[in-house]
């Protein structure tokens, strides 16, 4: 299948359920049932500062002459609770001979059309060589363009280099595989600034869980293209399978002291695990 199909797909499952937009992205919004696009309405509620992507008919001239800043105006329905997604973009998310870089395309289909169900406002971010917005992001999730897992740099490296310009009181979902070592505190403090409620899926797929089966075998780092041969046995299985535990305890925890909310998937039982999804109220039957 092909990345439109994946998203088409992503969006017809997304159709049966809505963003759960926890009371704290409302705060000092009313408008958030009054439209599902933004710059429509004639209504002027707010402003804030530009970001690429945005309409450049909505640029201020006149606060941009007063403050040199790049400023729009938002209009009622443009004050709608929003979805920030951020996509892991890096080599390792499109795994050989795995579906993990499917199942990430159906997820992020899946909530930027609950996103919109819920009357939401969202923007889908690519994290490679910084962060990027997806092309047509604010779109139905079919019409996003730009989506490739191509990146060889991690996901911290990408916040240092350009990090996403996060609407504040939104809602933010990090898609990733989190196979990099870092501290994931650091991550989550940035996601958590500002934000309404934050998500850390973890999306993997069986041969990350797996350890690989007894006896010599080469390993490629996908990213870096390191290679290296090790002998594995029940010991070194063993070690690999805590280590894993380990790895994702350690973002559990970085969670709990953040605030944010963690959910760990399998690609190849996306389909089965949404009640998971459910669970942890990122989304709620439309």
């Amino acid at each position: 299948m092909s990345t439109r199909e994946h998203l088409l797909s992503g969006e017809a499952l997304g159709q049966r359920y809505a963003l759960a937009v926890p009371q704290t992205a409302l705060a000092g919004m009313t408008g958030n049932q009054l439209g599902r696009r933004a710059g429509t309405s004639i209504d002027f509620q707010d402003y804030r500062e530009y970001q690429p992507g945005d309409d450049l008919r909505t640029i201020d001239w006149n606060v941009f002459a007063r403050t040199d800043r790049l400023t729009i105006k938002l209009f009622r329905e443009e004050v709608n609770p929003h979805l920030d997604l951020l996509l892991d973009a890096s080599r390792s998310m499109d795994l050989e001979n795995t579906p993990k870089s499917d199942a990430a395309l159906r997820l992020a289909a899946l909530l930027g059309t609950a996103a919109e169900n819920a009357h939401c406002t969202h923007a889908t971010w690519l994290a490679g060589d910084g962060f990027h917005r997806a092309a047509n992001d604010t779109m139905l999730p079919s019409a996003w363009d730009g989506l490739a897992f191509a990146s060889r740099r991690p996901l911290d490296e990408a916040f240092a280099i350009l990090p996403p310009r996060l609407r504040r009181l939104g809602i933010r979902v990090l898609i990733s595989d989190l196979m990099w070592p870092v501290n994931p505190l650091s991550i989550l403090r940035r996601l958590a600034d500002g934000a309404a409620a934050v998500f850390v899926v973890q999306l993997l797929a069986t041969a990350d869980t797996e350890p690989p089966e007894h006896g010599n075998i080469q390993l490629v780092d996908i990213e870096t293209g390191e290679e290296r041969e090790i002998f594995v046995d029940s010991t070194v299985a063993a070690q690999y399978s805590e280590a894993l535990a380990r790895h994702r305890e350690s973002w559990h925890d970085a969670c709990r002291q953040t605030g944010a909310r963690f959910v760990s998937l399998v690609a190849e039982k996306l389909d089965a695990s949404l009640p998971t999804l459910e669970e942890a109220q990122l989304i709620v039957p439309a």
